[in-house]
């Protein structure tokens, strides 16, 4: 036990305990230093918004700024060119390392197929509503005489008839063909004179024509007990209109 107290406060013990502690210092102090180079410590680069660029300007963006990328997914949007840049990871201003690789969503420039939705009879107004749900455009509209007015008779895709089920791509334009609210045949004018509003839209109703203007006497003071006391076009059995045709009836006390 002597002994070993002698050694340890000899010189030569606490000439290999200091040169131990040297060594440990050494050897800590470098690879603070080499840890500190290989991840920059203290420095960051500040990621730039890509939203909106081409690969190409991304490409020559991120090369200046000793950063990478990579393609994660691509979707479709139709408002947007091919190849342009819809979501990044790491978002703009975050702080990364250099040679961070940051991860894109980019826009594919392929539309997806769509099926062709059944429009017929349905009022122009549902047409176009349901087109917009289907991802599609409604475009040039023509009408056809036909008594169910403003009603869907036909679509067409670049100038053919298609058919409900029909896949075509996502943002096409489908043209719309409806009706005019006046039928292919025709009618007689009926006398309207001395029946009330109601009973005159009745008749009309019956014989496949609409009430147009309505014109009351200034003196009326109860519409429900006025009656025609003149039309246009004039009651006749020789002149035919054709059906869905308007006609004007003036009323009085």
């Amino acid at each position: 036990m002597k002994d070993v107290l002698n050694f340890l406060r000899s010189k030569i013990f606490l000439l290999n305990v200091i040169l131990a502690a040297v060594v440990v210092a050494s050897v800590f102090g470098f690879t603070y230093k080499w840890l500190n180079k290989y991840t920059n410590h203290g420095q960051s680069i500040e990621v730039p918004e890509l939203k909106g660029l081409n690969i190409a300007q991304v490409t020559v963006l991120l090369e200046r700024l000793h950063l990478r990328y990579a393609v994660v997914d691509s979707i479709y949007q139709l408002e947007k060119m091919q190849g342009t840049i819809l979501e990044q990871d790491p978002a703009p201003t975050a702080k990364v390392k250099e040679d961070r690789t940051i991860y894109l969503t980019i826009n594919s420039g392929i539309p997806p197929k769509v099926k062709m939705p059944d429009l017929t009879d349905v009022s122009l107004r549902q047409a176009e509503a349901i087109l917009e749900t289907f991802g599609l455009k409604a475009g040039a509209l023509s009408y056809k005489h036909d008594l169910a007015k403003n009603a869907v008779l036909e679509t067409r895709y670049h100038g053919k008839p298609i058919k409900a089920g029909t896949s075509v791509n996502k943002g096409s334009v489908i043209d719309l063909v409806v009706g005019d609210g006046i039928g292919s045949e025709r009618a007689s004018v009926p006398d309207l004179m001395g029946l009330t509003k109601a009973e005159a839209l009745a008749v009309l109703n019956v014989a496949n024509l609409s009430v147009g203007a309505i014109i009351y006497d200034e003196n009326i003071k109860d519409s429900l007990s006025a009656v025609v006391y003149k039309q246009f076009p004039l009651p006749s059995d020789s002149l035919r209109i054709s059906q869905g045709e308007p006609v004007d009836i003036y009323l009085r006390k």
